[in-house]
């Protein structure tokens, strides 16, 4: 089922290629399609979310959107599909890329043949740092988790172990959490980061429970490591015990809540969306989402690709129909936008997201476990870079 699956995506790509006209906007979407990652769906069904809420012709230009699958974080793949997107396929503009070695490698692509490209993922630090041409309407895990160390700090948390997965998003969040939450008087009380493939948490849970620690601090967002983990940290009576857990929001996507009991209900996250965010914006992209997709709910993948359009949008009509890589990153640079997430700009030294961070509850609402935002911090700047 997988290979045929992604036969019929490259295969759907192909003859959109073939059926594109000469002045039509394309975009090349580079993201996972099979295997076990969804993201390639959120990405593509807040594409189509954003063409039910403002069409897809923009400047007299109609949007055609190439999609490649690149199921795992494979540099190489990532690469040699950019290129096949901008040499052969002529796109405009590359984007995508739930993967940082994939946002990576085909940002090199883009500097060299100069074409923009939006990530609507990837969520390390410092990626854009070499890539001139890319701009990132996501997030960073360093921006979502620091507000929370700080939120931990000021609401009676004053000793806390972190648990994250062993690559350069867990290390960022691991590393923004310990620098805020000792710069606001806490104390770590240890450390452990997992391998990507961990399922099985019960050494681990020992040893947050031989650290006589006040609270955990998780970063496991693989949908299989969060579940296990939540389960794990229940069975175990650690919040019995009083053991806070606090987790950074991917491990609380709604495809992972849906498969959790009233047991999670109280435990506290950060992220930059939820899909209760209250306001008008979030409340048409919702149900333009649940309209193309199938009535799935809309989660933070989703709402970057959203935004990735809104940001294309606005530089092919500032350009009159153009998308020149220079001027698009000087008005991408200065870009402000009333998200479905909230009101976003850009740091201008970075080409990176400022947004606000919601600190949020888990909740049974409607009789769906649902995030609910109670705290925000405003206006914050990924930090993983200092």
């Amino acid at each position: 089922m997988q290979a045929s699956f992604r036969t019929v995506v490259c295969l759907a790509a192909v003859l959109t290629a073939v059926a594109a006209r000469a002045d039509d906007l394309k975009i090349g979407l580079i993201a996972p399609f099979s295997g076990s990652e969804t993201a390639g769906l959120e990405m593509d069904n807040g594409i189509k979310a954003f063409f039910k809420l403002h069409g897809d012709v923009v400047a007299g230009r109609k949007v055609i959107v190439i999609s490649r699958d690149a199921p795992t974080p494979a540099p190489d793949v990532a690469r040699r599909l950019a290129q096949e997107l901008v040499t052969r396929d002529k796109v405009d503009v590359l984007a995508g890329h739930l993967f940082t070695p994939t946002a990576i490698a085909a940002g090199q692509v883009s500097t060299q043949s100069k074409t923009p490209m939006l990530i609507m993922n990837a969520a390390t630090s410092g990626i854009l740092a070499k890539f001139p041409y890319t701009a990132r309407a996501s997030f960073t895990v360093a921006q979502t988790t620091a507000p929370l160390a700080r939120w931990v700090a000021k609401n009676g948390m004053k000793r806390v172990f972190t648990i994250v997965a062993d690559y350069a998003p867990g290390i960022d969040s691991e590393n923004a959490f310990q620098r805020e939450f000792v710069e606001a008087g806490g104390t770590m009380t240890g450390s452990i980061r997992v391998p990507l493939d961990t399922i099985d948490f019960a050494s681990y849970i020992r040893r947050i429970q031989d650290s006589e620690t006040g609270g955990v601090f998780a970063f496991l967002p693989a949908p299989d490591q969060a579940k296990n983990f939540i389960k794990a940290f229940r069975d175990a009576g650690l919040d019995k015990k009083g053991v806070k857990l606090v987790v950074e929001g991917g491990m609380l996507q709604p495809q992972i809540t849906a498969t959790l009991d009233d047991d999670a209900i109280g435990i506290i996250s950060s992220q930059h969306y939820s899909e209760d965010h209250q306001s008008q914006e979030n409340m048409a992209f919702v149900e333009a989402y649940k309209s193309v997709s199938g009535n799935r709910i809309p989660t933070y993948i989703s709402v970057g690709a959203f935004d990735a359009m809104n940001m294309l949008y606005k530089a092919v009509e500032a350009q009159a129909g153009k998308l020149d890589p220079v001027k698009s990153v000087e008005i991408w640079r200065n870009m402000k936008l009333e998200s479905p997430r909230g009101p976003v700009s850009f740091d201008p030294q970075t080409r990176d997201i400022v947004q606000n961070i919601y600190i949020r509850r888990l909740e049974r609402k409607n009789g769906i476990l649902t995030n609910v935002e109670f705290e925000t911090y405003d206006a914050v700047k990924d930090n993983g870079k200092q």
